[in-house]
């Protein structure tokens, strides 16, 4: 029994070592866990900061379009309107007004319709109102039927019949000078769309007045 009591207190010492170690051994393992893991947080917080600040960017990006859009509506010209039919658009920065034959001419026929010479007088008062200065070209337009019933040997001739008769009424009725006006027959050459349809054909007849400022 001594000899047993003995031994013990003799691996007292090194039981004890043994504990230590595995203390010291545990504590190093949770150590190396806790930097990886503060690795990995620093690392997700730098992830983070960068998609802020991409997110700070596109959102910077976005209002600088938005107020550039906000500007571009609030400096557009406002287009007038009109009740006869006549439509108003911008084309490469010009003015132009857009007179459907369906309400200016008869089939095959140049002599202005009373509704013709109404949308005239309606298209004269904002010529001489908002655009004084400018060259007013009158462009004539048909679509690509072959001329059968009239005294028009061709589509341009028609087109450009069409025009002076535009010409005429603005210069003897409405007050436009003849030296501001251009006067051109484009036939069917210049076509808005196709002449597939009914629809595209009765667009293509129409006399435009372009505006250059």
């Amino acid at each position: 029994m001594k000899f047993n009591a003995l031994v013990m207190l003799a691996l007292l010492p090194l039981l004890g070592s043994c504990a230590s170690q595995k203390v010291l051994d545990d504590y190093e393992a949770e150590l190396g866990a806790l930097r990886e893991e503060r690795t990995a947080l620093m690392g997700e917080n730098q992830n983070l900061r960068s998609q802020l600040d991409q997110t700070q960017i596109a959102l910077s990006s976005t209002n600088g379009q938005l107020d550039n859009a906000r500007a571009e509506v609030a400096s557009a010209p406002v287009m007038p309107t009109f009740d006869s039919g006549v439509e108003v658009g911008m084309r490469n920065g010009n003015l132009v007004i857009v007179i459907p034959s369906s309400i200016s001419f008869g089939s095959g026929q140049s002599a202005l319709s009373s509704s013709g010479k109404k949308a005239l007088e309606e298209v004269s008062d904002l010529l001489r109102r908002d655009h004084p200065n400018g060259e007013y070209w009158i462009e004539g337009h048909t679509d690509n039927d072959r001329i059968t019933k009239s005294k028009f040997a061709s589509n341009r001739e028609l087109s450009h019949s069409r025009a002076m008769s535009v010409l005429n009424y603005f210069v003897q009725n409405c007050g436009i000078e003849d030296s501001s006006c251009v006067v051109v027959g484009h036939g069917e050459y210049s076509p808005l769309t196709d002449n597939d349809s009914k629809a595209g054909k009765a667009k293509n007849r129409r006399v435009e007045i372009v505006v250059h400022e």
